[in-house]
């Protein structure tokens, strides 16, 4: 396969944690104030590609083909495009590979992917998903579902804004404690195969809907943001907190959580700002009851900030710092193992396991890409803090 460098990216009161629910059904109507956008259609099949094009310019849209996924990779390197919609199997480079070269590449916005498939089963599925798929449609392509698809992209798209505002308050927040260039990336992607793995399971297939485990992906950067709140006496000591300064380091969670609460609060159908708080406040919670802020234990603790704990401190292990060495994958593995039903979920931690290589593999290509001159405190360990 050709390989093609794409651009780089440029009042709360405590009411106790609620669990994940799924989002309101979404409207199938598109807004008349809404205008077309470009879409890149990819198929080998001519008929496909044609069936495509011509359902979506006469909605308004700007449709653009390729026949493979090596002359789709080409487009999008020398154009902008907002959606893609692929076929699954094609020659040469398919619909997966192309799907996993958009994630793997730093677009300036978000590229919303549809796969086309003619089988619908759960492991093909599952595989898409895992691949950075966005949306599925069934072959032969029905141009009314098609549409809805569409709209379904359009209506996430343009909430990339708010996802850009998530992202830069975390920056800022992380800018205080400048652990690491890449933790945010990191965490949001683990974060995000933790929820795909627990989709699968039964007990959990109904409450991880792809919006859910797409507002724990955008939102998990925020985790950490109660620690604008704490003295830089504190934050940026170098060296390890004594127990009156950890005890002033814990209420970040309780900084944070109530801010976002308050956002929650003045925006209550702003379901990403629940999933944002419940992180905020309870990433740092335990399974058996013996983390913080509240000492909640087991399903009391939210999904969202279960989940998340465990990619942070797997982030932790796996990352080098002034004053330890990075865990190889196979110690920090062995670590979690160990803290099963004790710090983390067991189902999450069977969740993990069941795709570690893929954490390896996302620790390994985001640390050759990290800045080498980040900053870095000499400071208590990150799973302390």
């Amino acid at each position: 396969m050709q390989q093609f460098l794409a651009a780089p990216a440029s009042a709360e009161i405590y009411l106790g944690p609620n669990a994940i629910m799924s989002p309101s059904p979404v409207q199938s109507v598109r807004s008349k104030e809404a205008t077309g956008m470009r879409i890149l259609a990819v198929d080998d099949d001519e008929i496909s590609l044609e069936t495509i094009k011509q359902a979506l310019t006469k909605k308004g849209h700007d449709v653009v083909t390729a026949r493979n996924g090596e002359e789709a990779a080409y487009i999008l390197f020398k154009s902008s495009v907002r959606m893609v919609i692929t076929d699954r199997t094609m020659p040469g480079m398919d619909g997966l590979e192309l799907c996993r070269w958009i994630r793997s590449h730093g677009f300036h916005s978000y590229i919303f992917v549809i796969m086309l498939t003619e089988r619908a089963e759960t492991a093909d599925i599952i595989e898409g998903l895992t691949a950075g798929a966005d949306e599925f449609l069934s072959k032969p392509i029905d141009p009314t579902e098609l549409d809805l698809r569409v709209c379904t992209g359009e209506r996430i798209l343009a909430n990339e804004y708010h996802q850009i505002t998530i992202f830069t308050l975390a920056k800022l927040a992380e800018s205080r404690d400048p652990e690491t260039g890449l933790h945010l990336d990191r965490i949001r992607e683990y974060s995000k195969i933790l929820g795909v793995n627990l989709a699968r399971q039964e007990k959990y297939s109904d409450i991880l809907s792809f919006a859910e485990i797409e507002n724990i992906y955008y939102t998990s950067v925020l985790h950490d943001i109660g620690k604008v709140g704490i003295p830089d006496t504190i934050l940026l000591k170098p060296g390890p907190l004594d127990t009156a300064e950890f005890d002033i380091m814990k209420t970040h969670t309780i900084i944070g959580g109530k801010t976002l609460g308050q956002a929650l609060a003045q925006y209550p159908e702003a379901r990403f700002l629940e999933v944002a708080r419940n992180i905020a406040f309870w990433h740092h919670e335990r399974f058996d009851g013996s983390g913080y802020p509240h000492g909640l234990a087991g399903e009391d603790i939210p999904l969202c900030a279960r989940i998340v704990a465990l990619a942070d401190v797997y982030d932790a292990l796996t990352s080098k710092r002034p004053y330890k060495k990075a865990y190889p994958h196979e110690a920090a593995r062995e670590i979690i193992l160990e803290k099963r039903n004790r710090h983390f979920d067991p189902d999450i931690v069977d969740a993990f396991i069941e795709s570690d290589g893929q954490f390896s593999e996302i620790s390994a290509r985001l640390a050759a890409v990290e800045p080498q001159n980040a900053p870095v405190l000499a400071a208590a360990s990150a799973s302390e803090r």
